[in-house]
C-alpha cells in the first residue's frame, strides 16, 4: 500500500509540472450522471469474533482474514452471467456542481477467514453434539473445518451512498477535438452490510443466506483520466470501518456472530459521464 501512495503522489507532483505545457480550461460537470464497474483488491484487519447461541457463547480473538480473488480472465471478469464472481465495485453518480458528485454503489468484496490458524478462545460451550464442550479463558484454539469456517464471500456487501469532489488538474488536446482530462478525487460514504455469509460451525449445517448485518464508515481518494468528456479509466485507494453485530451463522434462529474491523481498497474502474441537464456554461 506504501507503494500504491507513493506512486500516486509522484504522479501528481508530475502532472503538476506538465501544466504549463497542456491546454487548461474550466472544466463544467454540473448536471451530469456517471456510471462504473470495476474490480478490488480487499485488505482487513484482524478482528475479535464473538459467537452466540442456546449453546454456545464464547470470541475469538484477532481472527486473520485475507480477500479471495478470482485469477484474471475473460471469463468471468467480462462474461454477463459471472460478473459477480470477481470482486467488484458499480456505481452511479450525479454531479450536483461542477466539482461535487453523488453517488450509490456497491462494493462487492470477499472476507475469508484463514483456516487453521490458532487463535485465543474466551467464553463456554455447552452443546451435546460437539467435541468442543467447556469453558475455555485464553486458551488457543486451532480453527479447523471440525469447528469453524468463516466467509462472507457472496460477498461482504457494502452498499453506500458517497460524496465526492473531483478536481480538474490536467487537460490535453483540444476539447472541442480530441480530449483527456487528469482528475484528482476525494470523498466520504456511509451505508449498510449485506453480506451473504457463507458459515459452518461445529460442523453443523452450513448457512449461505443474505442477510442485513451492520454498516459501514468509509474514505478514499483517488485519480480519474476522462477521455473525449465521455469515457473515463479511474484508480481508488479506499479505507473503511466495518461493524456488523448481526451475522447469522445457522438456520437455527438464535445463532449469531458479530464483528467489527477496518477495511481498505485498491479498485480499478471504468466508466462514462453523460449530461443529463444542459449546463448554461456549456
Amino acid at each position: 500500500m506504501k507503494k500504491v501512495l507513493v506512486s500516486f503522489f509522484v504522479l501528481l507532483s508530475i502532472m503538476s509540472l506538465a501544466q504549463d505545457e497542456v491546454v487548461s480550461t474550466e472544466k463544467h460537470n454540473k448536471g451530469k450522471m456517471s456510471v462504473y464497474w470495476g474490480w478490488n483488491r480487499g485488505f482487513y484487519s484482524n478482528s475479535d469474533i464473538h459467537f452466540s447461541g442456546n449453546d454456545h457463547d464464547f470470541t475469538l480473538s484477532n481472527v486473520v482474514a485475507h480477500d479471495r480473488q478470482t485469477p484474471f480472465s475473460l471469463d468471468p471478469y467480462f462474461n454477463p452471467g459471472l460478473v459477480t464472481i470477481p470482486q467488484t465495485n458499480f456505481r452511479i453518480g450525479y454531479f450536483i456542481s461542477d466539482k461535487w458528485e453523488i453517488s450509490i454503489g456497491v462494493d462487492h468484496m470477499k472476507y475469508v477467514m484463514d483456516q487453521n490458524q490458532y487463535v485465543a478462545i474466551n467464553g463456554e460451550i455447552n452443546g451435546v453434539d460437539n467435541d468442543f464442550n467447556g469453558v475455555y479463558n485464553g486458551e488457543e484454539i486451532q480453527l479447523t473445518e471440525a469447528f469453524l469456517t468463516f466467509e462472507h464471500t457472496d460477498g461482504l456487501n457494502y452498499a453506500n451512498i458517497e460524496i465526492n469532489r473531483f478536481e480538474n488538474i490536467v487537460q490535453f488536446g483540444d476539447r472541442s477535438n480530441f480530449d483527456i482530462d487528469i482528475n484528482v478525487l476525494g470523498g466520504v460514504g456511509a451505508g449498510v452490510m449485506f453480506p451473504k455469509s457463507n458459515v459452518m460451525l461445529f460442523a453443523k449445517n452450513r448457512y449461505d443466506e443474505f442477510h442485513t448485518a451492520g454498516f459501514g464508515l468509509s474514505a478514499k481518494i483517488g485519480l480519474n483520466i476522462t477521455f473525449w468528456n465521455y469515457f473515463f479509466l479511474q484508480n481508488e485507494y479506499k479505507v473503511g470501518y466495518i461493524n456488523m453485530p448481526d451475522i447469522l451463522t445457522s438456520t437455527q434462529s438464535d445463532y449469531r456472530a458479530d464483528q467489527d474491523f477496518f477495511f481498505s481498497q485498491i479498485n480499478i474502474v471504468f466508466g462514462a459521464i453523460f449530461p443529463i441537464v444542459r449546463s448554461n456554461k456549456e
